[in-house]
């Protein structure tokens, strides 16, 4: 599903208004009337008292429009204009008068006046600013704006959170909404995924109000949100003559003493993915414990008893997880180095891996194109530098990803791949994933398809979607605390299965259908 910038909603907006031959009132009227259903579908007529507080631009004429069709079906509702400008937009105005004649006063809110009363039992619809917001409110309407988030009553938004910028980072979160629901027009916003802005939409989901299909499908856009629908199309079968040979040999090397255990818990969601073949490089100390965790894994042992200190392998593997367990310790760095300038494999690089090349930035030359780096947020920032916001995070790792050609994943509650100036967003996934070793697993998984013969970028976004679908799968059996990282590969299977289960099972965030 395509996520769409504010101007290009716009845009979509105009098309739509020419192309279908109807007037912006008329646009204005359908999406009001979807807004209207939603909520007329879930009280069906239910005597609650419902709150519409209303901008004066086009985003309070949606709140106008509902507020028209509540009261036409009997519901009791008080209707709040923050009037935040003097200007009004002219369709807000048609709507304000068409309440009117319905006998339906608004009461006006300005810097002064008190503000109603709202019960915790009440709902509030939420249509005060849309997706034009450029500016902070005014101190007064900040006021308001708490004054909703105290109430402690049900908060829906209209398109996004009053108080939310569609580009930016919030300079003050006393000035937002917190939604308890957002119905989003068309699609939903960037803002939902990231960490900043997406605390204040709890669940979300997309209401089409028709826009021009032709203009959408046309757009260029930057970020995409994965699902199943997207995923699913990708799966490769595996055909009935083939064999171990044909879906690829793994080679893992990581591991240092004490964190044999991350390379164990990578080779085994590697294996559990597909990989055909798994070959895993160790220190030493390693070796009993890989060989008696995982049997099907084949090993090979440096020289040194504690840490990697001279990678060396006879075999041609397909791919290469690079770093797990690794550590940083003087003769690694060496190893790491002197494996880099003469690998020529597709490389899938984590944990001290990042960090040692973080620290020594002329081993990112060596990396060969199209290699996946997968850093958590401490690691990214020792990458790329640090950030004042998540939108400056973006900017600055679809740069790196750029100049080096490689595909970068940005860890978090929705993982973002990032690769050729496109983003792609994760949608499954669950608190519980965090957890120690969910990041050696990712990294598996991802070697694991690229084995199979995926592409690097679609066998790492498909991978980050059934990494997570594994763990929703998983949490369901024993809870979010009790989730470990093993529990995840033991899931890995189940999240395959469930790409061709009919009857979709959808957290909160991925109602979007």
């Amino acid at each position: 599903m395509k996520i769409f910038t504010a101007q290009q909603i716009y845009e979509a907006d105009k098309s739509t208004i020419v192309n279908q031959q109807i007037t912006s009132d008329e646009l204005m009227e359908r999406a009001g009337t979807q807004l209207f259903t939603w909520l007329h579908s879930r009280l069906q007529g239910a005597p609650v008292k419902i709150h519409l507080f209303c901008g004066i631009g086009n985003n309070g004429g949606d709140g106008m429009v509902v507020a028209r069709h509540l009261q036409e079906h009997g519901y009791l509702i008080g209707v709040h204009v923050v009037t935040y400008s003097e200007k009004r937009s002219h369709d807000f105005l048609l709507n304000l008068n068409r309440l009117k004649e319905r006998k339906i006063w608004p009461n006006f809110i300005g810097p002064n006046d008190e503000l109603p009363k709202i019960d915790k039992e009440d709902i509030i619809v939420d249509a005060v600013f849309g997706i034009g917001l450029n500016r902070t409110p005014d101190d007064w309407v900040i006021k308001v704006i708490q004054h909703l988030n105290n109430s402690r009553a049900f908060i829906l938004s209209v398109d996004i959170p009053s108080g939310l910028f569609v580009d930016k980072a919030p300079n003050n979160k006393d000035s937002i909404v917190r939604a308890n629901h957002v119905l989003s027009f068309q699609a939903p916003k960037l803002i939902f995924f990231l960490p900043q802005t997406g605390i204040f939409s709890n669940q979300w989901e997309v209401l089409d109000i028709g826009l021009d299909e032709d203009y959408l499908n046309s757009v260029n856009n930057v970020y995409e949100l994965i699902g199943k629908n997207e995923v699913l199309p990708w799966y490769r079968p595996r055909e009935k003559f083939s064999h171990k040979g044909t879906y690829g040999h793994s080679l893992i090397i990581g591991g240092s003493y004490g964190k044999i255990g991350a390379v164990i818990l990578a080779s085994d969601a590697c294996l559990n993915t597909g990989s055909g073949l798994l070959t895993a490089y160790i220190p030493t100390c390693g070796y009993i414990p890989m060989q008696t965790a995982l049997p099907e894994a084949m090993v090979i042992t440096d020289a040194n008893e504690k840490f990697v200190s001279d990678i060396q392998f006879e075999l041609t593997p397909t791919v290469i997880g690079l770093g797990i367990g690794i550590g940083q310790d003087d003769i690694t760095i060496g190893a790491l180095q002197e494996f880099l300038s003469s690998n020529k494999r597709p490389l899938v690089v984590d944990a001290d891996a990042l960090n040692i090349i973080s620290k020594n930035k002329d081993f990112l030359k060596m990396i060969p194109a199209q290699s996946v780096l997968t850093p958590h947020p401490k690691e990214l920032e020792r990458l790329i530098g640090s950030w004042q916001d998540d939108f400056e995070k973006l900017e600055k790792a679809q740069a790196f990803s750029r100049q080096h050609d490689i595909i970068v994943v940005i860890k978090g509650a929705h993982t973002i791949t990032l690769y050729n100036g496109k983003g792609y967003i994760n949608t499954t996934g669950n608190p519980g994933m965090a957890t120690a070793g969910s990041g050696d697993v990712l990294t598996g998984m991802i070697t694991g398809l690229i084995a199979q013969g995926y592409d690097s970028l679609r066998a790492t976004v498909f991978a980050i979607y059934l990494h997570g679908r594994s763990g929703d799968l998983a949490v369901e059996q024993c809870g979010y605390q009790a989730l470990t990282a093993s529990e995840l590969i033991d899931f890995i299977g189940d999240a395959f299965l469930d790409l061709f289960n009919v009857q979709e099972e959808s957290g909160p965030q991925e109602e979007i259908e």
